[in-house]
């Protein structure tokens, strides 16, 4: 009998959600997280800011770890977001290139990858950066780049580090998505 291989989910760019869809991306699941989970998530950490007597009348809009018109959630959204569902961030030293990460290692341990990479847009006019989340499912790794049409699937462990090596060369920041021991 001929195993089947399992459907990949993936969700595709909207506005400036990235981050929700590279977790959803990650987690397989369509609305692992909400924008209203992750809202909640920003808003908590608003409110435990110590730095509220910096903010402006901008802030309103253009909050400290969100844009409430667009989306556009930072790091830590993303590590409040996982840590809620039992993982860990560990952010990886660029510095080292890709061959400390243990790619083919306990899947119990590496839970998937997400990397920000440094994005330009509308001719060059609009930097910011992007989410991406890379996932390994049923042995093989897949780039789910919501920017893609399709999910990636990688050949080998060589070609992730390549493309590992080569975002990190533009300026992009890689995070080891682990599960918590505790």
């Amino acid at each position: 009998m001929k195993s089947e291989r399992k459907l990949i989910y993936h969700e595709r760019q909207k506005l400036q959600f990235c981050l929700l869809h590279s977790l959803n991306n990650l987690f397989q699941e369509k609305d692992a997280f909400t924008r209203a989970n992750l809202n909640a998530t920003a808003e908590k950490l608003n409110f435990d800011d110590p730095n509220k007597a910096t903010w402006t009348p901008m802030s309103v809009i253009f909050k400290p770890h969100h844009n409430s018109l667009t989306g556009n959630y930072d790091i830590n959204v993303l590590i409040a977001a996982l840590e809620e569902r039992g993982k860990r961030v560990i952010w990886h030293d660029r510095r080292n290139g890709t061959s400390p990460i243990d790619l083919d290692g306990l899947k119990d341990e590496l839970f998937g990858i997400i990397v920000n990479v440094p994005v330009r847009r509308y001719a060059g006019l609009w930097k910011g950066r992007h989410w991406v989340a890379l996932r390994r499912i049923e042995g093989v790794w897949y780039n789910l780049d919501s920017d893609l049409s399709a999910p990636y699937c990688f050949e080998n462990a060589e070609e992730i580090r390549e493309f590992l090596d080569s975002v990190m060369s533009t300026g992009a920041e890689v995070l080891l998505i682990v599960n918590d021991k505790e």
